[in-house]
């Protein structure tokens, strides 16, 4: 079963940047789409980002033009990215397959957006 281990958040003002890791316990490329999600406080999780194995990377509306996903086939590990962040990017991050697997949820990283 694919692990996913989620590192690199912090607290961070507002318009600063931050790069989140993700590490795989297997080959990612093997991994047809793999996605970084976010929950927000009080909030359900959601799809941030998305690098597919083939064909242009996907991102909600909401991080287009801030945030970029990317991966390093040598080192089975995605990264994120991240610009110019607002108070509503505040979540706990994780990554997992696309559509997710229910059962291989990490622990996700925090990110806190804050003066």
């Amino acid at each position: 079963q694919v692990q996913f281990v989620e590192s690199g958040g912090g607290l961070v003002q507002p318009g600063g940047s931050l790069r989140l890791s993700c590490a795989v316990s297997r080959n990612i490329f093997g991994i047809d789409k793999i996605s970084w999600y976010r929950q927000p406080p009080g909030k359900q999780r959601e799809l941030v980002a998305t690098h597919p194995r083939v064909g242009s990377r996907i991102y909600a509306d909401s991080v287009q033009g801030r945030f970029t996903i990317s991966r390093d086939i040598a080192s089975n590990t995605v990264y994120l990215q991240m610009s110019a962040l607002k108070s509503e990017d505040t979540a706990v991050y994780y990554c997992n397959s696309n559509p997710p697997d229910a059962m291989t949820w990490g622990q996700g990283t925090q990110v806190t957006v804050s003066s």
